[in-house]
């Protein structure tokens, strides 16, 4: 018999917004034992360097809480970092904190920055914490989406910025633009030239960036990154995102970091110390020590580049249609002309049936859209084991 819920009712602060896709998905790939190329995170373990830096920690009583705004040694760290790659120098006393994650930075970034009313400029597709974030800050979500390139078969080719609608968006409403580069979940990646387009664009306005960096040191081909801190007009009215999870392989930690100037940092700590306080204090002592040794990001592009090659060339043994993946550890690919029945479901449903009866997991690129957005794009994540990408690879191939 079922218990009568006698709780007391309220309206819902997110009423739109139900179980993730993400959730969903990985749910399904359990249920039906499929391999799960849809979530993004790792199967494979980080660096036991990184895991002996945090024990080394722990066992020298490094467990009371750090201070708020994160230990002096990972934030120094980290202006440094930012310094050697980008130019622009962040004082790690006032400009750079320490964050539960690069979503918890997302959310206090909107927190401290949008009122009731104000407007939030996002690029669709967009990371799924977007519009619930604004939401929960009383802002106002002006969505414009990436601009859908196709071929002469009329399948997706590429994405592009939307510079016209990107314009007309802005206005002396708008508090805050969201960028994200190495672009999740499309792979596009911003040029310097974007970033010269974008500061124009913003010149005359009180509009801030926020900027999330999240898979900065996943650029390919001896390609660089351009972050707003490389951009002295952008760094001055930005935020700065970034997750050491998706740098050294350890998502589950849910360590991260925001940098802004000094004024917009205050503001940021403000709601920082009501939101999570701090961060666990020995993953951020071994982090510190990590980070010290450059060649563990610098060495990444590579190494993902190397899972990117073996999985498209895998996929290119199918009638998948690849995009081009500059950035990030995702692979989007158009299946509307494999030749089975399948190919005409949307892109939910073809998530769901490439899961139970294919037995791999993918995600439809059309949940990163608040309002059903169709274009026959998956998106697929290499972040795996070689052996795991070849039997996913080896399954796909019966399609």
């Amino acid at each position: 018999m079922t218990t009568p819920d006698i709780s007391p009712s309220f309206p819902s602060r997110l009423p739109n917004v139900g179980t993730t896709v993400f959730t969903v998905m990985s749910a399904l790939a359990a249920e039906h034992q499929a391999i799960n190329l849809g979530q993004g995170f790792p199967d494979f373990p980080c660096d036991r360097k990184l895991i002996t830096s945090v024990n080394n920690a722990m066992l020298t009583d490094r467990n009371q809480y750090p201070p708020m705004i994160g230990i002096a040694e990972l934030r120094n760290g980290i202006s440094q970092k930012i310094k050697n790659l980008y130019g622009h120098h962040y004082d790690f006393e006032s400009e750079i904190t320490i964050t539960a994650g690069g979503t918890q930075g997302i959310l206090t970034t909107i927190l401290a920055c949008v009122s009731p009313g104000d407007e939030v400029v996002i690029i669709e597709p967009a990371y799924d914490s977007y519009r619930p974030s604004i939401e929960l800050a009383g802002g106002k979500t002006i969505a414009v989406s990436l601009e859908v390139r196709r071929d002469e078969h009329g399948q997706v080719a590429s994405y592009e910025i939307p510079w016209d609608a990107l314009a007309n968006a802005i206005n002396s409403k708008t508090r805050l633009l969201m960028i994200n580069s190495p672009h999740n979940p499309t792979g596009m990646v911003w040029q310097k030239a974007d970033l010269d387009r974008l500061a124009q664009l913003v010149k005359n306005t009180s509009t801030l960036i926020l900027s999330d960096e999240v898979y900065e040191h996943m650029v390919y081909e001896g390609a660089a990154h351009h972050s707003v801190a490389s951009h002295p007009e952008l760094a001055a009215r930005s935020f700065l995102i970034s997750s050491f999870g998706k740098t050294y392989h350890v998502t589950g930690w849910k360590v991260g970091y925001v940098a802004a100037p000094p004024t917009l940092t205050k503001e940021f700590r403000k709601v920082h110390q009501f939101n999570v306080f701090t961060v666990n204090t020995p993953m951020q002592y071994g982090l510190a020590s990590y980070l010290a040794d450059a060649s563990h990001y610098l060495n990444l592009p590579a190494f993902y580049q190397a899972k990117r090659d073996f999985f498209r060339a895998g996929l290119l043994k199918t009638s998948f249609k690849l995009l081009p993946t500059p950035g990030t550890y995702f692979q989007c690919a158009d299946y509307s002309a494999l030749n089975i029945p399948q190919a005409k479901l949307n892109e939910a449903d073809f998530c769901k049936w490439l899961t139970t009866e294919v037995g791999v997991a993918a995600i439809p690129v059309s949940a990163f859209y608040d309002r059903p957005t169709e274009s026959g794009v998956i998106r697929f994540c290499f972040a795996k084991q070689e052996q795991t990408l070849a039997t996913a690879l080896q399954r796909l191939l019966s399609l």
